[in-house]
């Protein structure tokens, strides 16, 4: 089991780094909206690998068995991997790439907010804006947050993916 869990999570790891690269250089001109709709996507497709490891260690290495119990364990444990990947990955963008990217961001959305909520309900949007923009630029928050981020996805992806490819001895 170890074995399987180390080499997708591996391929996860791999998968949602290249896919935010990738993002990053050919979504430079979208809007954030855009790129966001990107980073899950590319979240979903890294964490497809969960789906794959499972599967592999039914099939290859445990006889076509697997209870559910195995099967989730594997998969939080691949995502886990990849949560952890994309956690730093996404905070050395944050700190050292694009170090004003929370700045950047919060510009935008409060554009955005001027732009939808209604002026007597803006300051108090505004103001919560400026607290989590405070609570993302902080390097331990903004790991956190991507890495939970994706492990809730994978998490679903584990528990989806365990129902469907556990099978019980004959």
């Amino acid at each position: 089991m170890k074995k399987t869990v180390l080499r997708f999570g591996l391929f996860g790891a791999i998968t949602i780094c290249v896919l935010f690269v990738l993002a990053l250089s050919l979504g430079s001109g979208l809007d954030y909206s855009a790129q966001e709709i990107i980073g899950y996507s590319s979240m979903i497709i890294s964490l497809s690998f969960v789906f794959f490891g499972i599967k592999h260690f039914r099939d290859k290495e445990n006889n076509g068995v697997v209870t559910f119990k195995q099967a989730l364990k594997i998969g939080l444990l691949i995502s886990l991997l990849t949560a952890l990947a994309f956690g730093v990955l996404d905070t050395l963008y944050t700190q050292l790439v694009n170090p004003d990217f929370a700045t950047e961001y919060y510009t935008d959305y409060i554009k955005k907010l001027e732009e939808t909520v209604p002026a007597e309900e803006l300051e108090a949007a505004v103001a919560t804006a400026e607290i989590q923009k405070e609570l993302f630029s902080n390097p331990v928050m903004s790991f956190l947050l991507m890495a939970v981020t994706v492990f809730v996805i994978g998490f679903i992806i584990s528990l989806l993916s365990s129902l469907v490819l556990q099978r019980k001895q004959p």
